[in-house]
């Protein structure tokens, strides 16, 4: 736990939470997965890096149990191992996270809790990693390490494309509009400013804020800032990395702005296409949940209004992607298999409908006769679509 964590921090998991937590609950199983083969002893990596107590005092999992739990599940599978680190500065959450990693470490789960910050053991996992896939998740309720850090593991420690590397990271939107109102005053502080200078990779995000002090409408200008600085954050994360990054909103409600942004980098086509199916399941237990928690408190919930019917939603997708198809295939001139084209392929639903709405988009170009493959037989992701087949 990093600081910002108050102290009912770990009484119960607050929404921004359940939408993470889902998320990588859903997600590391499939990279150990997809990634386990390239491992020359059948062992993946997993670094939490702000692990924080490992469990909430409810009994629900927080990060550091639910990779205990993929661990244990995998283990399943002949060979294949999941090696975890953990990494806690803060005695008190140290020592809670401690038990939760005993506990599974007498199951037979090979695990390593850190007292310390992430940077001080950061060499060591990806020492530890040097022949397997490793994964990073990074999930501090302040500032991440500084960006020319992760450059320099992502693009110089860990270039390869094999074994794979990913990153899972929350980018704080709150942090940066607090530092935003640094910039913005003439009593801010400069050692702030610097920090988040570093965790930028530069000073570039302050030139944001600075039209906003000129703007008659401050605060939405400093919101739109906000928004600017952190999608140009993975814009440059993806430059200096040479690898495929997304960033998704997490908030409290969906009246509300995101709180964080969830910023995921990959090398692997496969890993963004999951990674965009699993946002999307993700999203719907976010929605579940927080139906279920206003339901406790009023009759007529805000959720019930504003959430998007999800079959009209699919319903929407189903064409749109038939489309982008269509498109693709027009431009490209020769076959294709999805896995390779996804955020072509989803558009503007990447991260909002699951894979087998894709499947359904090819299944109404097959009924409308513009194209001889149907999908069946195959993953979704893999399906493959000729061009020649394809009625202009």
């Amino acid at each position: 736990m990093s600081s910002g964590t108050g102290g009912g921090y770990w009484a119960d998991k607050a929404l921004p939470s359940v939408f993470k937590h889902e998320l990588l609950r859903r997600y590391l199983p499939q990279f150990g997965g997809m990634t386990g083969t390239q491992s020359h002893d059948r062992r993946v990596v997993y670094l939490d890096g702000y692990a924080g107590e490992g469990r909430y005092e409810n009994g629900d999992p927080a990060s550091a149990e639910i990779a205990l739990r993929v661990a244990t599940f995998l283990r399943g599978r002949p060979g294949l191992t999941l090696e975890c680190f953990f990494s806690e500065p803060q005695a008190k959450s140290f020592d809670r996270l401690h038990e939760v990693v005993q506990q599974y470490l007498a199951q037979g789960v090979r695990a390593h809790a850190h007292r310390g910050e992430v940077d001080g053991v950061l060499d060591q996992v990806v020492e530890r990693a040097v022949r397997e896939p490793l994964f990073l998740f990074l999930d501090p309720c302040g500032l991440v390490l500084p960006q020319d850090r992760l450059v320099d593991v992502l693009a110089r420690k860990r270039a390869q494309k094999r074994p794979a590397t990913e990153l899972l990271m929350n980018f704080s939107m709150m942090a940066v509009w607090r530092l935003g109102g640094h910039v913005r005053s003439p009593r801010g502080n400069d050692r702030s400013l610097q920090r988040f200078d570093d965790v930028c990779g530069g000073s570039w995000w302050r030139e944001y804020f600075a039209d906003a002090v000129a703007s008659r409408d401050t605060d939405g200008a400093a919101a739109d800032a906000i928004e600017a600085v952190a999608a140009e954050y993975a814009r440059r994360l993806e430059r200096r990395t040479g690898m495929l990054v997304q960033s998704v909103p997490v908030s409290h409600s969906p009246r509300k702005r995101a709180v964080y942004r969830l910023v995921f980098a990959t090398r692997s086509p496969y890993g963004l296409w999951v990674f965009g199916d699993t946002v999307a399941r993700a999203r719907a237990t976010w929605w579940e949940t927080l139906e279920e928690r206003e339901a406790d408190d009023a009759l007529f919930t805000m959720a019930s209004v504003s959430r998007p019917d999800p079959k009209e939603v699919e319903a929407k997708a189903v064409p749109e992607i038939a489309a982008n198809l269509t498109q693709l295939l027009t431009r490209v001139r020769r076959p294709i298999r999805l896995v390779d084209h996804t955020l072509e392929v989803f558009g503007a639903f990447y991260g909002q409908v699951t894979e087998p709405v894709v499947r359904r988009a090819v299944h109404l170009l097959h009924q409308q006769g513009r194209t001889l493959s149907n999908g069946v037989g195959v993953k979704t992701r893999e399906i493959t679509l000729h061009p020649g087949n394809l009625v202009a």
